[in-house]
């Protein structure tokens, strides 16, 4: 095995997600700016065999977690190639997605070995899912959950809390855990990206969120497991959990062993650094990435990429140097 991915801080890189495509079916608020998107031509976009080649160079330096996001992961016409090729790579294998083509993949993620996914659904309410995401797809995004978890897989819930918008939903997101074991739902504090109206009165911090639950629920705190990004909660009695991922209010930088690969081939060593490094160029060069990989991963900031926390007057400078949301893979 190459030489493990290790920053100036000891943290240990296990963890790669890689952005398929900036491009998506829904145009959430969020994560894609409501003017002015521009999306990279398809030349622009690792192929296939890059996706393989980068991944299982990756795997041999150390990466044991592979998360396939987007966009939308599923638009692009050759997810069923992508997920059969990486399957078999000696990782486990997920992917988030919005679940509206997910009943088309069925087969080929059981044969490539995905057991949970994550789904993003901000709201349980279908006129304000269309508000949130310009679409139509609710009724499709519940039944195509119920059918993931029918055929067998854990699916985690990702939905971003923000106030005055969706914050009213948290506990009937927790409902959802009660009855089932399989069903695990993450509120997510509304993060600040290039063109989406962040600031920090939208934020509804863990400490809310857990006040609000704690009107409905009893619930006990789980034993955080080594780099996880969610604070975990078990409501008594109940089969699934709810978690926090409390990015501005509660970072969770110490713990962190994230590599995150954009659709055009850019490593990124955090969701919010705004330095990158071009791994596709010299991969088509016939050059090789890994020490490219792990000069890049020398310069890793300790926290937030290198910015010296969240506030609305830097999320309106420093923030806004950074890629979209969409274009940095979720």
């Amino acid at each position: 095995m190459s030489q493990p991915i290790i920053d100036t801080f000891g943290r240990k890189h296990t963890y790669l997600r890689i952005s398929l495509t900036d491009k998506c079916n829904l145009r959430c608020t969020y994560c894609m700016p409501q003017e002015d998107m521009q999306f990279m031509p398809s030349k622009w976009l690792m192929q296939a065999d890059e996706i393989r080649t980068l991944a299982e160079i990756f795997v041999e330096m150390g990466v044991e977690k592979i998360r396939l996001t987007g966009g939308e992961p599923l638009i692009r016409k050759d997810a069923h190639r992508i997920i059969t090729e990486l399957g078999q790579l000696p990782a486990s294998l997920t992917l988030t997605t919005n679940a509206v083509f997910i009943d088309q993949f069925i087969p080929v993620l059981k044969e490539s070995g995905v057991k949970s996914l994550n789904v993003s659904l901000d709201t349980l309410r279908e006129d304000r899912f269309k508000a949130i995401t310009k679409r139509e797809h609710f009724g499709k995004t519940l039944g195509h959950i119920r059918l993931l978890l029918a055929q067998g897989f854990v699916v985690k819930i990702n939905m971003v809390v923000m106030r005055g918008i969706n914050d009213d939903e948290v506990n009937d997101f927790v409902r959802l855990t009660i009855d089932e074991p399989h069903l695990h739902v993450r509120f997510i504090e509304f993060m600040p990206f290039k063109g989406n109206q962040w600031d920090m009165s939208k934020i509804v911090s863990h400490a809310d969120l857990l006040t609000q639950i704690s009107t409905e629920f009893d619930f006990d705190a789980i034993q955080p497991e080594q780099n996880d990004t969610a604070r975990r909660y078990h409501v008594n009695g109940a089969g699934g959990t709810f978690g926090v991922i409390s990015t501005v209010t509660q970072p969770f930088c110490e713990g962190c062993n994230r590599i995150r690969l954009t659709a055009d081939g850019k490593l990124k060593n955090c969701l919010f650094d705004t330095t990158e490094a071009d791994l596709l160029t010299p991969l088509r060069q016939g050059k090789d990435v890994r020490e490219l990989i792990h000069q890049h991963f020398y310069k890793k900031h300790f926290a937030h990429g290198g910015h010296a926390g969240f506030s609305e007057q830097q999320a309106k400078s420093e923030y806004e140097t950074n890629r979209e949301m969409i274009a940095i893979g979720g």
